[in-house]
């Protein structure tokens, strides 16, 4: 089965040529972002030639491939692939509109809940789309972004379908990152922690300016999807395995599946910068990171207290908190830093197999609607 939710702490790939400078090979008119004048007289690129940042970013040198697990996670986000729409939303309709179907706890967590996802997931477009395809050199990688820039688009369509079936008041649901504060907090954080990449003049290339990058990838990837999502995750999970909110669970499963892979590649892509830059990994880096990391956690407990003031059966904020020092003592150890919690048992081990979800189990029984073909499309 499937450790989604653990995943063992990552390893730089063997099969890499080996980086003695620990800087990539680039032209004096090397152009990061693949859109600046053509070099006539450029040489051709080898895999030596590739590396992660600050690296000739010409728009045609997907091959040869350098990273190899950055196209297989490509490979695996396309087989992943889903649509909301194909997940029948009738009996949670019947349940939200009962009187008696959800306790006033349970809707509480609920709405909360989709209204963090809900501009979360556009916020993590927005930083893809806008900000770190920019400055993520290598092709293999930017093919990886593009497919997980659809699959945000496709998570901010599953909350649309999810508000619009239930009939939720549109206006609450979606500015909540207003209206809530520990939904505020959580997003005013990330956003501080990521304004390099927010930055449309930020340029890598110096020791400062590669650290500040790093520092952000760490802040999006880690924090924000790898810690983040996870109390979300594990309140609707459960509902679903009470016979609650079934449509909306088996919705979180797909994106949770999604988010694994956002995760491992996140860390992937980090680990890799480290490798080929390691005089950006200083002791004192590492502290700042741990600090981050136990600040996450903090902001997160203090979220799953707001959403869940009582708990419900099975599920309380202290268990929240719990599983979040589990999270980010495993956040660390991806990282090769120490943890910064004490040791502690994961209390929901049920969310491993909440991820071993295969796709096609049940999509013919609940698919609701039809994909249109070349043949049927109309372009008038």
């Amino acid at each position: 089965m499937l450790d989604w939710s653990e995943p063992a702490p990552a390893k730089p790939a063997t099969n890499l040529p080996p980086i003695l400078t620990g800087k990539p090979v680039v032209s004096e008119q090397a152009d990061p972002t693949g859109l600046g004048t053509i070099d006539r007289k450029g040489g051709r690129v080898s895999v030596d030639d590739k590396a992660m940042i600050n690296c000739r970013a010409d728009v045609n040198q997907l091959l040869p491939l350098k990273y190899k697990w950055a196209w297989e996670k490509y490979l695996a986000g396309c087989n992943n692939h889903w649509m909301p729409t194909e997940v029948s939303m009738q009996a949670d309709i019947a349940l939200w509109k009962s009187r008696d179907g959800l306790t006033d706890d349970e809707r509480r967590a609920i709405k909360r809940n989709l209204g963090f996802f809900a501009a979360s997931e556009s916020l993590v477009a927005n930083n893809i789309v806008l900000a770190i395809y920019r400055h993520l050199t290598n092709p293999e990688c930017r093919q990886y972004l593009l497919r997980q820039a659809f699959e945000e688009a496709i998570h901010t369509h599953t909350f649309q379908y999810i508000v619009e079936s239930l009939g939720l008041d549109e206006g609450e649901l979606f500015n909540m990152y207003r209206e809530v504060p520990s939904i505020t907090d959580k997003a005013a954080w990330a956003l501080k922690h990521t304004q390099n990449l927010e930055d449309p003049d930020f340029k890598t290339g110096t020791p400062e300016a590669d650290r500040a990058l790093l520092r952000d990838l760490i802040t999006f990837y880690v924090c924000f999807e790898g810690m983040w999502f996870y109390t979300g995750f594990a309140q609707i999970l459960s509902l679903g395995r009470r016979n609650k909110m079934v449509g909306i669970a088996e919705q979180y499963q797909y994106i949770l599946r999604d988010e694994s892979i956002h995760l491992n590649f996140g860390i992937d892509v980090i680990n890799q910068i480290k490798i080929e830059n390691p005089h950006l990994w200083t002791g004192e880096f590492q502290e700042e990171v741990r600090g981050m990391i136990r600040e996450a956690a903090e902001l997160e407990a203090a979220y799953g207290r707001d959403t869940m003031p009582r708990g419900f059966l099975g599920l309380n904020a202290a268990l929240c908190e719990q599983y979040m020092h589990f999270i980010a003592n495993r956040r660390c150890a991806q990282l090769g830093l120490t943890r910064v919690f004490d040791e502690t048992d994961n209390p929901f081990p049920w969310m491993s197999e909440a991820m071993d979800l295969k796709k096609e189990k049940n999509f013919f029984e609940t698919r609701v609607i039809e994909y249109q073909n070349g043949g049927a499309l109309s372009w008038e």
